[in-house]
Protein backbone atom coordinates (compact mmCIF):
# COMPACT_ATOMS: atom_id res chain seq x y z
CA UNK A 1 0.00 0.00 0.00
CA UNK A 2 1.05 3.90 -0.76
CA UNK A 3 2.58 5.73 2.20
CA UNK A 4 0.64 8.52 3.64
CA UNK A 5 0.89 11.72 2.03
CA UNK A 6 3.45 14.04 2.48
CA UNK A 7 2.58 16.39 5.41
CA UNK A 8 3.69 19.20 3.88
CA UNK A 9 2.52 18.71 0.36
CA UNK A 10 -0.28 21.41 0.14
CA UNK A 11 -3.68 20.72 -1.26
CA UNK A 12 -5.51 23.63 -3.04
CA UNK A 13 -9.59 23.68 -4.09
CA UNK A 14 -10.09 23.82 -7.87
CA UNK A 15 -12.91 26.64 -8.90
CA UNK A 16 -15.59 25.32 -7.90
CA UNK A 17 -15.24 21.35 -8.83
CA UNK A 18 -14.71 20.43 -5.23
CA UNK A 19 -11.25 19.03 -5.81
CA UNK A 20 -8.43 19.31 -3.95
CA UNK A 21 -5.14 18.97 -5.99
CA UNK A 22 -1.62 18.80 -4.80
CA UNK A 23 -0.20 22.09 -5.77
CA UNK A 24 2.72 20.19 -7.94
CA UNK A 25 0.87 18.33 -10.44
CA UNK A 26 2.60 15.47 -12.15
CA UNK A 27 2.97 16.38 -15.65
CA UNK A 28 3.06 12.79 -17.70
CA UNK A 29 4.21 14.38 -21.30
CA UNK A 30 7.61 12.69 -20.48
CA UNK A 31 5.99 9.36 -19.76
CA UNK A 32 5.52 9.56 -23.74
CA UNK A 33 9.42 9.45 -24.54
CA UNK A 34 8.97 12.97 -26.16
CA UNK A 35 11.77 14.20 -24.24
CA UNK A 36 14.19 10.81 -25.01
CA UNK A 37 13.47 7.54 -23.59
CA UNK A 38 11.63 6.40 -20.64
CA UNK A 39 11.39 2.72 -19.67
CA UNK A 40 7.94 1.47 -18.21
CA UNK A 41 10.27 0.60 -15.07
CA UNK A 42 11.26 4.48 -14.87
CA UNK A 43 7.98 5.69 -15.73
CA UNK A 44 5.69 3.19 -13.07
CA UNK A 45 8.07 4.19 -10.73
CA UNK A 46 8.05 7.61 -10.92
CA UNK A 47 4.20 7.76 -10.39
CA UNK A 48 4.71 5.66 -7.35
CA UNK A 49 7.27 8.05 -5.70
CA UNK A 50 4.90 10.94 -6.64
CA UNK A 51 1.45 9.19 -5.36
CA UNK A 52 3.78 8.32 -2.16
CA UNK A 53 5.10 11.72 -1.18
CA UNK A 54 1.44 13.63 -2.29
CA UNK A 55 0.98 14.23 -5.73
CA UNK A 56 -2.53 13.48 -6.13
CA UNK A 57 -2.85 15.05 -9.55
CA UNK A 58 -1.52 13.11 -12.59
CA UNK A 59 -2.54 15.06 -16.42
CA UNK A 60 -1.68 13.23 -19.94
CA UNK A 61 -3.27 13.91 -23.02
CA UNK A 62 -3.32 11.01 -26.35
CA UNK A 63 -1.33 13.68 -28.24
CA UNK A 64 1.61 13.40 -26.03
CA UNK A 65 4.03 10.23 -27.37
CA UNK A 66 1.32 9.32 -29.49
CA UNK A 67 -0.42 7.97 -26.97
CA UNK A 68 2.17 6.21 -25.44
CA UNK A 69 2.14 8.79 -22.10
CA UNK A 70 -1.78 7.48 -21.61
CA UNK A 71 -0.27 3.94 -21.73
CA UNK A 72 2.52 4.61 -19.50
CA UNK A 73 0.33 6.81 -17.15
CA UNK A 74 -2.25 4.02 -16.82
CA UNK A 75 0.37 1.42 -16.15
CA UNK A 76 1.50 3.41 -12.92
CA UNK A 77 -1.57 3.95 -11.42
CA UNK A 78 -2.75 0.86 -11.94
CA UNK A 79 -0.08 -0.29 -10.14
CA UNK A 80 -0.44 1.99 -6.96
CA UNK A 81 -3.40 -0.64 -6.19
CA UNK A 82 -5.25 2.02 -4.07
CA UNK A 83 -8.88 3.32 -4.59
CA UNK A 84 -9.75 5.33 -7.74
CA UNK A 85 -10.84 8.27 -5.55
CA UNK A 86 -7.42 8.79 -4.13
CA UNK A 87 -6.05 10.38 -7.06
CA UNK A 88 -7.23 12.75 -9.88
CA UNK A 89 -6.35 12.11 -13.55
CA UNK A 90 -6.58 15.10 -16.41
CA UNK A 91 -6.48 13.85 -20.35
CA UNK A 92 -7.51 15.75 -23.49
CA UNK A 93 -8.76 15.80 -26.73
CA UNK A 94 -8.79 17.53 -29.95
CA UNK A 95 -5.09 16.96 -30.60
CA UNK A 96 -3.23 13.99 -32.31
CA UNK A 97 -0.20 13.02 -33.48
CA UNK A 98 -2.08 13.14 -36.44
CA UNK A 99 -3.65 16.62 -36.21
CA UNK A 100 -6.13 18.69 -34.90
CA UNK A 101 -9.88 17.44 -34.74
CA UNK A 102 -12.24 19.16 -32.30
CA UNK A 103 -15.43 17.81 -33.95
CA UNK A 104 -17.84 16.05 -31.35
CA UNK A 105 -17.52 13.03 -33.28
CA UNK A 106 -13.73 12.41 -32.72
CA UNK A 107 -13.85 13.81 -29.00
CA UNK A 108 -16.58 11.79 -27.54
CA UNK A 109 -14.37 8.59 -29.56
CA UNK A 110 -11.64 10.04 -28.08
CA UNK A 111 -12.73 9.71 -24.47
CA UNK A 112 -12.74 5.89 -24.96
CA UNK A 113 -9.75 5.44 -26.64
CA UNK A 114 -8.21 7.34 -23.69
CA UNK A 115 -10.44 5.69 -20.99
CA UNK A 116 -9.16 2.02 -22.73
CA UNK A 117 -5.24 3.16 -22.72
CA UNK A 118 -5.74 4.87 -18.88
CA UNK A 119 -7.17 1.70 -17.32
CA UNK A 120 -10.13 3.84 -15.87
CA UNK A 121 -13.98 4.11 -15.96
CA UNK A 122 -13.57 7.78 -15.88
CA UNK A 123 -11.47 11.18 -15.69
CA UNK A 124 -12.10 13.99 -13.44
CA UNK A 125 -11.00 16.30 -16.20
CA UNK A 126 -11.30 16.44 -20.05
CA UNK A 127 -9.16 19.14 -21.62
CA UNK A 128 -9.75 20.70 -24.89
CA UNK A 129 -6.16 20.72 -26.08
CA UNK A 130 -4.32 23.70 -27.35
CA UNK A 131 -7.82 25.58 -28.96
CA UNK A 132 -5.88 28.32 -30.40
CA UNK A 133 -5.48 25.59 -33.52
CA UNK A 134 -9.10 24.93 -33.61
CA UNK A 135 -11.52 27.23 -34.66
CA UNK A 136 -12.82 28.73 -31.19
CA UNK A 137 -16.72 28.92 -32.48
CA UNK A 138 -16.21 25.29 -32.94
CA UNK A 139 -15.11 24.93 -29.46
CA UNK A 140 -17.91 26.93 -28.39
CA UNK A 141 -20.89 25.26 -30.41
CA UNK A 142 -19.98 21.88 -30.63
CA UNK A 143 -17.09 20.41 -28.72
CA UNK A 144 -17.77 21.64 -25.22
CA UNK A 145 -21.69 20.60 -25.94
CA UNK A 146 -20.35 17.10 -26.70
CA UNK A 147 -17.51 17.09 -23.61
CA UNK A 148 -21.11 18.10 -21.64
CA UNK A 149 -23.05 14.43 -22.73
CA UNK A 150 -19.74 12.76 -21.95
CA UNK A 151 -20.03 14.21 -18.22
CA UNK A 152 -23.79 12.89 -18.29
CA UNK A 153 -22.27 9.75 -19.31
CA UNK A 154 -20.25 9.61 -16.36
CA UNK A 155 -16.85 9.02 -18.51
CA UNK A 156 -15.80 12.89 -17.62
CA UNK A 157 -16.13 14.38 -14.24
CA UNK A 158 -15.05 18.30 -15.67
CA UNK A 159 -14.28 20.20 -18.50
CA UNK A 160 -11.66 21.77 -19.26
CA UNK A 161 -9.60 23.96 -22.12
CA UNK A 162 -5.86 24.69 -22.80
CA UNK A 163 -3.83 27.15 -24.71
CA UNK A 164 -0.50 29.23 -25.27
CA UNK A 165 -2.51 32.67 -25.66
CA UNK A 166 -4.33 33.70 -22.75
CA UNK A 167 -7.31 35.37 -25.23
CA UNK A 168 -8.80 32.41 -25.91
CA UNK A 169 -9.61 31.17 -22.30
CA UNK A 170 -11.85 34.57 -22.14
CA UNK A 171 -13.10 33.90 -25.58
CA UNK A 172 -14.50 31.09 -24.66
CA UNK A 173 -15.89 32.26 -21.24
CA UNK A 174 -17.82 34.66 -22.17
CA UNK A 175 -19.65 32.96 -24.44
CA UNK A 176 -20.45 29.73 -22.58
CA UNK A 177 -23.00 29.49 -19.67
CA UNK A 178 -21.50 29.72 -16.06
CA UNK A 179 -20.16 26.80 -14.74
CA UNK A 180 -20.23 25.09 -18.35
CA UNK A 181 -15.72 25.04 -18.66
CA UNK A 182 -14.57 24.32 -15.10
CA UNK A 183 -11.11 24.46 -15.54
CA UNK A 184 -8.45 26.23 -17.45
CA UNK A 185 -4.46 24.97 -18.23
CA UNK A 186 -2.15 27.81 -19.09
CA UNK A 187 1.69 27.04 -20.19
CA UNK A 188 4.46 29.37 -19.86
CA UNK A 189 2.23 32.22 -18.62
CA UNK A 190 3.22 31.87 -14.91
CA UNK A 191 7.26 31.72 -14.35
CA UNK A 192 9.69 33.89 -13.62
CA UNK A 193 9.97 35.55 -17.04
CA UNK A 194 6.39 35.70 -17.91
CA UNK A 195 4.11 36.04 -15.57
CA UNK A 196 1.02 37.51 -17.93
CA UNK A 197 -1.43 34.97 -16.22
CA UNK A 198 -1.55 36.99 -13.44
CA UNK A 199 -3.61 39.77 -14.88
CA UNK A 200 -6.42 36.75 -15.73
CA UNK A 201 -6.16 35.69 -12.56
CA UNK A 202 -9.37 37.87 -10.97
CA UNK A 203 -11.34 37.37 -14.37
CA UNK A 204 -11.08 33.69 -13.92
CA UNK A 205 -11.65 33.38 -10.10
CA UNK A 206 -14.73 35.70 -11.05
CA UNK A 207 -16.07 32.91 -13.46
CA UNK A 208 -15.42 30.29 -10.40
CA UNK A 209 -13.05 28.36 -13.02
CA UNK A 210 -9.77 26.69 -11.60
CA UNK A 211 -6.78 27.60 -12.86
CA UNK A 212 -3.37 25.09 -13.55
CA UNK A 213 -0.16 26.67 -14.72
CA UNK A 214 2.17 23.81 -16.67
CA UNK A 215 5.48 24.37 -17.35
CA UNK A 216 6.99 26.93 -14.82
CA UNK A 217 10.62 26.34 -16.40
CA UNK A 218 9.31 27.76 -19.76
CA UNK A 219 9.47 24.57 -21.70
CA UNK A 220 13.37 24.48 -20.69
CA UNK A 221 14.45 27.93 -20.61
CA UNK A 222 14.64 28.06 -16.94
CA UNK A 223 16.97 25.48 -16.15
CA UNK A 224 21.29 24.89 -16.49
CA UNK A 225 20.74 22.61 -19.54
CA UNK A 226 18.80 25.10 -21.04
CA UNK A 227 16.12 24.46 -23.58
CA UNK A 228 15.40 22.01 -26.44
CA UNK A 229 16.68 22.87 -29.88
CA UNK A 230 13.06 23.19 -31.47
CA UNK A 231 11.97 26.01 -28.46
CA UNK A 232 10.29 29.00 -30.21
CA UNK A 233 11.54 31.59 -27.83
CA UNK A 234 13.84 34.21 -29.53
CA UNK A 235 17.56 34.36 -29.00
CA UNK A 236 17.34 37.31 -26.41
CA UNK A 237 15.39 35.15 -24.36
CA UNK A 238 16.95 32.44 -24.51
CA UNK A 239 20.37 34.28 -23.67
CA UNK A 240 18.85 36.33 -20.59
CA UNK A 241 17.58 33.11 -19.32
CA UNK A 242 21.39 31.32 -19.81
CA UNK A 243 22.63 34.14 -18.09
CA UNK A 244 20.55 34.00 -14.93
CA UNK A 245 20.73 30.27 -14.97
CA UNK A 246 24.80 30.73 -15.04
CA UNK A 247 24.07 33.56 -12.25
CA UNK A 248 22.38 31.60 -9.78
CA UNK A 249 24.80 28.23 -10.27
CA UNK A 250 27.65 30.76 -9.69
CA UNK A 251 25.74 31.35 -6.22
CA UNK A 252 25.26 27.97 -5.62
CA UNK A 253 21.79 27.96 -6.07
CA UNK A 254 19.73 26.41 -8.81
CA UNK A 255 17.27 28.29 -11.16
CA UNK A 256 15.17 25.55 -11.96
CA UNK A 257 13.92 25.16 -8.10
CA UNK A 258 14.05 28.69 -7.69
CA UNK A 259 11.28 28.84 -10.66
CA UNK A 260 9.30 25.91 -9.50
CA UNK A 261 9.01 28.22 -6.07
CA UNK A 262 8.13 31.20 -7.90
CA UNK A 263 5.59 29.73 -9.31
CA UNK A 264 3.82 27.93 -6.39
CA UNK A 265 4.24 30.77 -4.30
CA UNK A 266 0.71 32.16 -5.91
CA UNK A 267 -2.05 30.60 -4.17
CA UNK A 268 -4.43 31.66 -7.08
CA UNK A 269 -3.01 28.78 -9.37
CA UNK A 270 -4.47 25.50 -7.99
CA UNK A 271 -1.69 23.27 -9.25
CA UNK A 272 1.58 23.76 -11.03
CA UNK A 273 1.75 21.18 -13.56
CA UNK A 274 6.29 19.97 -14.20
CA UNK A 275 6.90 16.86 -16.28
CA UNK A 276 8.41 14.37 -14.65
CA UNK A 277 9.75 10.81 -15.63
CA UNK A 278 12.18 9.61 -12.72
CA UNK A 279 12.10 9.13 -9.45
CA UNK A 280 14.47 11.78 -9.04
CA UNK A 281 12.54 14.24 -10.97
CA UNK A 282 9.85 13.71 -8.58
CA UNK A 283 11.63 14.00 -5.35
CA UNK A 284 13.71 17.38 -6.34
CA UNK A 285 9.91 19.04 -7.03
CA UNK A 286 8.66 17.80 -4.15
CA UNK A 287 11.40 19.37 -2.21
CA UNK A 288 11.20 22.28 -4.17
CA UNK A 289 7.13 22.71 -2.43
CA UNK A 290 8.22 21.90 0.75
CA UNK A 291 11.40 23.55 0.99
CA UNK A 292 9.02 26.52 -0.05
CA UNK A 293 6.18 25.81 2.57
CA UNK A 294 8.87 25.77 5.55
CA UNK A 295 11.02 28.48 4.63
CA UNK A 296 9.18 30.88 1.86
CA UNK A 297 11.27 32.02 -1.42
CA UNK A 298 14.75 33.26 -1.52
CA UNK A 299 13.45 36.53 -2.33
CA UNK A 300 17.44 37.63 -2.37
CA UNK A 301 18.33 35.60 -5.19
CA UNK A 302 14.90 35.86 -7.09
CA UNK A 303 15.30 39.56 -6.73
CA UNK A 304 18.44 39.46 -8.56
CA UNK A 305 17.39 36.87 -11.49
CA UNK A 306 13.64 39.05 -12.39
CA UNK A 307 16.55 42.17 -12.74
CA UNK A 308 18.74 39.93 -15.30
CA UNK A 309 15.23 38.85 -17.12
CA UNK A 310 13.69 42.36 -17.09
CA UNK A 311 14.49 43.07 -20.63
CA UNK A 312 12.96 40.29 -21.85
CA UNK A 313 10.14 40.05 -19.10
CA UNK A 314 6.80 38.65 -21.02
CA UNK A 315 8.35 38.16 -24.14
CA UNK A 316 5.93 35.38 -25.66
CA UNK A 317 6.83 33.59 -28.87
CA UNK A 318 3.99 31.91 -31.60
CA UNK A 319 2.30 28.79 -30.20
CA UNK A 320 2.24 25.67 -31.74
CA UNK A 321 6.28 24.43 -31.21
CA UNK A 322 6.07 22.69 -27.78
CA UNK A 323 5.99 19.34 -26.63
CA UNK A 324 4.46 19.47 -23.36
Amino acid sequence: MASPPHPNLELRPLGNTGLKLSCVGFGASPLGSVFGPVSEHDAISSVREAFDLGINFFDTSPYYGGTLSEKMLGKGLKALGVPRNEYIVSTKCGRYVEGFDFSAERVTKSIDESLARLQLDYVDILQCHDIEFGSLDQIVNETIPALQKLREAGKIRFIGITGLPLSVFTYVLDRVPPGTVDVILSYCRYSVNDSTLVDLLPYLKSKGVGVISASPLAMGLLTENGPPEWHPASAELKSACQAAAAFCKAKGKNISKLAMQYSLANKDISSVLVGMNSVRQVKENVYAATELATFGKDQETLSEVEAILSPVKNQTWPSGIQES
